[in-house]
């Protein structure tokens, strides 16, 4: 009997800290957050970037994680092409990958073929955008996974 009450109260201290233990675990999940870039607009491009740069800071003065994709679409590629991005626009987008590794670049390979139909060759990419098959449909499907979509 002596043997089963230790059994009992032991599992009642695993519950206790297991239920109070449960909200400190439910903080840690991963926000993710979508922006979605569609003008050939430099304050636009540079505000997507402000948004990025003050919730990557906030989260992780939180000690906290945060995925964010920037998707460049329609003339917002412009943002991630390395031959007509504002220059202070493309440092940033270049800084980026080292200073905040958890934004990534997003370009739409729709938008890019377009440009390369009319220019007569394919644009340039900064080094750091990834091509995606269609910037819209992109968006649309990190949010049915849950991300928070957002055009600043």
């Amino acid at each position: 009997m002596n043997r089963l009450m230790h059994f009992v109260r032991a599992l009642a201290v695993l519950v206790v800290v297991a239920v109070l233990a449960a909200p400190a675990l439910a903080g840690t999940k991963e926000h993710r957050l979508a922006l979605q870039i569609s003008d050939k607009d430099p304050q636009k491009m540079s505000t997507v970037l402000n948004v990025a740069a003050n919730v990557s800071r906030l989260y992780a003065e939180r000690g906290e994680e945060v995925q964010i994709a920037i998707v460049a679409f329609n003339a917002g590629l412009h943002m991630l092409r390395e031959d007509t991005a504002p220059d202070d626009v493309k440092a940033r987008v270049l800084g980026f990958a080292k200073s905040m590794p958890n934004v990534t670049f997003q370009a739409c390979n729709n938008t890019l073929e377009g440009m390369a139909k009319k220019e007569g060759k394919t644009p340039p990419l900064v080094g750091n955008a990834k091509i995606v098959p269609a910037g819209v449909v992109t968006l649309i499907e990190l949010n049915e996974a849950g991300w928070t979509i957002v055009r600043p």
